[in-house]
């Protein structure tokens, strides 16, 4: 595997460091990213993400940490080495364009190779292939305030590529245009990283863009929270596809993008449960089962938050709810210890002599929701597709079809009601048994 062309270890950012007003915008930071991978920094606005990207192009330099590029401290260059930095390892795209509207679009694209020294005829023809790469050839006399909001940012596209860098940046560049802009100028970044096999770094808080990413960075209030792999496309990034357990957790993260690992764990848990509860009813039953989730409340006591009047600060579900739906988060958290015990162990390389009992004590929790008790064989293969599952080495897909497929086809012989069943169930054990700190984390 090569080496990370960027590396941030403990990276800190402060502005104003030292006086009345000081802030930092970024905490601690580490991350890695490698050649020819694209990547997204994702969060809201005010999460530290492009800070850290200024700070990678070399504008912004860190109060503490360490940042390198291509092995190399940017902050540490001489003012002409930094000068060549900017302008041939990076290559910049910004939201709102910044193109010089006295100037035509090609002289636009080229003007980055008049500080290189390029001779006028030589730098034209190279910008004129850029802008015919990126369907802007027709428009390269007219002058830039002639152009739509797409096609600027084209433009903007070939002029961060007219000096051939390893990297590049691209600020919230779809912030200003429509959805068939943002189409052609993200198909574009991917293209530039697939074929000119750039690394592309792109600052986004619109997740429907995250699909083009090997990786996705999530920021929160200047922390990285997690790293996630987009499990469709191929690794550059060295990632133990075994050890990726995925999950309904990586579904619920896309809707939510922005939930912690222990926020989309008790919408899951609340997804399982509810009933016909309104808003207000459906946010409190969130919190109450946080404290379940975080270990912070027993079963009795989770019973009567459901069970007291809304105005008491309760729900106002009937007894007979509040049971059921106590019941079966404490079996679901319950049976997820074993899950915990085996992932935790599992992650370390760790195998040791109890791991069988721990399979077949997840197994048996599954044997309890059959119809019929389950002959030899359906055991046997139920067990291997526990361990198999939890180990990460089938998916939900597989698990479920497996538990339908028939005897002779290699599987347990369920109807498909059953396996549903049993498959959310056991989906639900993983998921809270995947440690907070860990999950998405690769």
């Amino acid at each position: 595997m090569p080496e990370p062309i960027i590396q941030l270890k403990d990276l800190e950012i402060t502005y104003n460091l030292g006086k009345s007003n000081e802030y930092k915008a970024t905490l601690g930071v580490s991350l890695e990213i490698f050649p020819g991978e694209f990547v997204a920094f994702f969060g809201p606005s005010g999460c530290g993400k492009s800070t850290i990207m200024y700070s990678i192009l070399g504008v912004l330099p860190p109060s503490g940490g360490q940042l390198l590029v291509k092995g190399e401290n940017p902050y540490s260059f001489s003012p002409e080495e930094m000068v060549s930095f900017q302008t041939k390892t990076i290559g910049i795209i910004y939201q709102a364009f910044f193109l010089i509207n006295s100037l035509s679009v090609i002289d636009n694209v080229a003007l980055p190779q008049i500080f290189e020294g390029i001779q006028p005829a030589k730098r034209r023809k190279w910008a004129l292939e850029l802008l015919k790469r990126f369907d802007m050839d027709k428009q390269g006399e007219k002058f830039a305030d002639n152009l739509s909001g797409g096609q600027s940012q084209r433009v903007a596209v070939s002029r961060s590529m007219v000096n051939n860098p390893d990297i590049l940046l691209a600020d919230e560049p779809t912030g200003n245009l429509d959805s068939t802009s943002t189409k052609q100028v993200m198909d574009s970044l991917e293209e530039i990283n697939i074929k000119d096999k750039k690394t592309v770094i792109i600052i986004t808080h619109n997740a429907a863009q995250l699909a083009y990413c090997h990786r996705v960075f999530y920021f929160k209030d200047g922390k990285l929270l997690r790293t996630v792999p987009n499990p469709e496309k191929k690794q550059i990034a060295k990632i133990d596809k075994q050890k990726i357990l995925v999950t309904e957790l990586d579904k619920l993260s896309k809707i939510f993008p922005y939930s912690t690992p222990v926020e989309l764990k008790v919408k899951s848990l609340v997804n399982y449960i509810t009933q016909d509860l309104n808003f207000d009813q459906l946010l409190r039953l969130e919190s109450f089962t946080k404290l379940m989730v975080e270990r912070k409340i027993e079963k009795t006591d989770f019973k009567k938050m459901l069970m007291a009047r809304f105005h008491e600060g309760g729900i106002g579900v009937s007894e007979d709810v509040a049971n059921t739906m106590a019941e079966k988060v404490s079996i679901i958290l319950h049976e997820s210890e074993d899950v915990r015990r085996f992932r935790r162990r599992f992650m370390d390389n760790n195998f040791f002599a109890r791991e069988n009992k721990i399979i077949d004590r997840m197994t048996e929790y599954l044997e309890e929701m059959f119809q019929a008790k389950p002959i030899p064989i359906q055991k046997k293969r139920l067990k291997e597709l526990v361990y198999d599952r939890i180990a990460g080495l089938n998916d939900v897909e597989i698990f479920e079809n497996t538990l339908r497929a028939s005897l002779e086809e290699g599987g347990l012989n369920l109807t498909r009601k059953q396996a549903r069943v049993v498959t959310l169930h056991f989906e639900k054990i993983l998921i809270q048994g995947i440690d907070s700190e860990s999950q998405g984390k690769h």
